[in-house]
């Protein structure tokens, strides 16, 4: 149900995007419009990755390293059927992940040092197995695409008034509120998409480590964290803010048309209620993982990468 409704979404978000490219130049607007589209996608799809990790600093974690992230994202990823992903540290004290890519071959978990040192190393886990979630159901380029699909329709409708075809079709008035309501009406179908994609990361995520209630766990803690440590990098380019396991822009508490992501409650009831229906909390996996590696708390803050 998740793969049809996101279908549908993104169905909706095209439509809108060719709608207003032919209410500014007709038939001949909404094929420039779509063109135009077709080669922002492709350059954001191909480079995505390493602008995101760019804007947030991202250091890469290297094999072998100390805290034994590489090797716990590795095993993950066995477990969830997908290649070795590169792995980075953002050096921020706000509890956070994300993950980033065009495609399981070519993807990245991101993960911020209040993270490491907030979560136990099952629920460290729990949310490098959620991440992998997003590349396995190819989320990461789901929503790169409807990101930019989103930009694309700001700008044409901030265009609107310089193009004379739109006024003959809609008069200035209808102009004016094309402006302001289909940049509005795109970004309720991008985070409608989001929070579609964050409940099957959850499901999935559980599945991949074993244990629905090692996320639950790990959920509760950073929207606690999130909630009253600032994230820098993030406030500076709020358009990744529907990347992270939750919104480092302090999202609203409730469920509603404006949230980035699910209300993180109704996230672990949900994880919760996975567990109870497995009988003492664990799901079947491929492989057990072994977390012996990562300490429960990570070293003190410090400037650099941890490596």
């Amino acid at each position: 149900m998740g793969y049809v409704k996101t279908a549908m979404l993104m169905a909706a978000m095209t439509a809108l995007f060719m709608s207003v490219g032919y209410l500014i130049g007709g038939s001949g607007g909404a094929l420039i419009a779509l063109l135009v589209a077709a080669a922002m996608n492709v350059f954001t799809w191909w480079n995505s990755d390493r602008m995101v990790l760019r804007m947030h600093n991202a250091q890469p974690v290297v094999r072998g390293d100390r805290l034994g992230l590489h090797e716990l994202s590795t095993e993950l990823a066995r477990n969830a059927g997908l290649p070795e992903p590169k792995v980075y540290l953002i050096d921020t004290p706000q509890p956070n992940a994300f993950a980033t890519g065009r495609n399981p071959q070519n993807a990245a978990v991101a993960v911020t040092s209040g993270l490491v040192r907030s979560l136990s190393r099952e629920e460290l886990a729990g949310v490098i197995a959620h991440e992998l979630a997003h590349i396995r159901n190819h989320d990461t380029a789901i929503m790169t695409v409807t990101a930019t699909f989103a930009g694309a329709i700001s700008m044409l409708a901030n265009f609107a008034l310089f193009f004379g075809g739109s006024r003959e079709r809609l008069g200035l008035i209808g102009t004016l509120l094309m402006m302001f309501l289909a940049p509005m009406a795109a970004a309720l179908v991008q985070m409608a998409i989001s929070r579609t994609r964050e409940y099957a990361a959850d499901k999935a995520g559980a599945e991949i480590c074993g244990h629905p209630l090692w996320l639950a766990s790990a959920l509760e803690k950073i929207a606690v964290g999130a909630a009253r440590i600032d994230n820098d990098a993030a406030e500076r380019n709020p358009a990744t803010a529907h990347m992270f396991i939750i919104n480092p822009l302090h999202a609203h508490k409730r469920d509603n048309l404006f949230a980035t992501h699910p209300a993180t409650e109704n996230r672990i009831a949900a994880l919760r209620a996975m567990a109870g229906h497995t009988g003492g909390g664990r799901v079947r996996q491929a492989a057990p993982v072994s977390t012996s590696r990562v300490p429960k708390t990570g070293p003190r803050h410090r400037s650099g990468p941890w490596s």
